[in-house]
């Protein structure tokens, strides 16, 4: 099995050959795959196919064996393959997700990558989040003793936004276990811990649904400025700035969100069998 490694901001993925849609990986072989031990390891894997029509198909797989609805750092990564696999050609990819279709365009180096992103809702019903129906604004949680004000929102995955004074990586990793599996979000959701520094800087340590503590994020910085600007905190071009690096995000008026941020290839290969026994 043919596969090539990225990360975005220290967030890895393998891509498995696009070539070959029938590759259809247990729960268990897609955990030994991202296990940092016993496989390859990674924080998620890539499963493409398509190109018939100009727009390719996308499943994406959390090291738990779950599968995720969406992922802004797995779409630039699977972008940046695509245009290698084109020859550096091709700059501009539609693909469909199970959280909906983007678009995205590699620039003519493929540091970097823009990604259309969709439209950020806060409503309960699309995120979603148990209650009566409402925009999930600035409500509150008690975890752990605390009390926690949150947003949440969607953008084809669910989060949950928490402003925060100060962030750092192990609040998230206390209390992002806790938040992730709370009765309200009965699909499970991503956190991010929310710092705002100024109107055009926000910084986040992040828990990911399926995955853990992650350094860096790209559906969860879209979530998280789309929050700064909905509550007036932010402008509508941010910086979010993670442990891992930073991405640029823009929210439109309507919450639409384009995010742009670096890939960068790491290694290709083949996968034994042998590794699967």
């Amino acid at each position: 099995m043919r596969f090539v490694k990225y990360h975005a901001l220290g967030n890895d993925y393998i891509v498995l050959d696009s070539d070959k849609p029938s590759v259809d990986l247990t729960e268990k072989q897609i955990c030994r795959i991202c296990n940092r031990h016993f496989g390859v390891g990674a924080d998620g894997i890539l499963c493409g196919s398509g190109g018939i029509k100009g727009s390719f198909s996308l499943r994406i797989f959390n090291p738990d064996g779950s599968e995720a609805e969406k992922s802004g750092n797995g779409l630039r990564i699977f972008a940046r393959y695509l245009w290698e696999q084109s020859g550096r050609h091709k700059t501009r990819f539609s693909i469909i997700t199970a959280g909906g279709p983007v678009e995205a365009e590699v620039n003519e180096d493929g540091s970097n990558v823009a990604v259309d992103m969709g439209q950020v809702s806060f409503h309960s019903s699309k995120i979603p989040v148990a209650g009566p129906p409402r925009e999930v604004i600035n409500e509150k949680m008690e975890i752990e003793g605390q009390t926690l004000i949150y947003s949440a929102t969607t953008i084809g995955n669910p989060h949950c936004v928490i402003l925060r004074e100060n962030v750092s990586a192990d609040l998230a990793r206390h209390l992002g276990p806790f938040i992730e599996r709370d009765s309200r979000f009965p699909n499970r959701t991503n956190v991010q811990f929310m710092e705002v520094t100024d109107r055009h800087n926000i910084r986040i340590e992040i828990w990911e649904r399926g995955a853990g503590y992650t350094l860096a994020s790209g559906s969860s910085s879209c979530a998280a400025a789309a929050v700064a600007y909905r509550l007036g905190l932010c402008d509508s071009k941010i910086t979010v700035r993670m442990s891992g690096g930073n991405i640029d995000i823009e929210v439109g008026a309507d919450y639409s969100v384009r995010m742009t941020g670096p890939v960068t290839k790491v290694f290709e290969g083949t996968i034994s069998e042998e590794m699967f026994d």
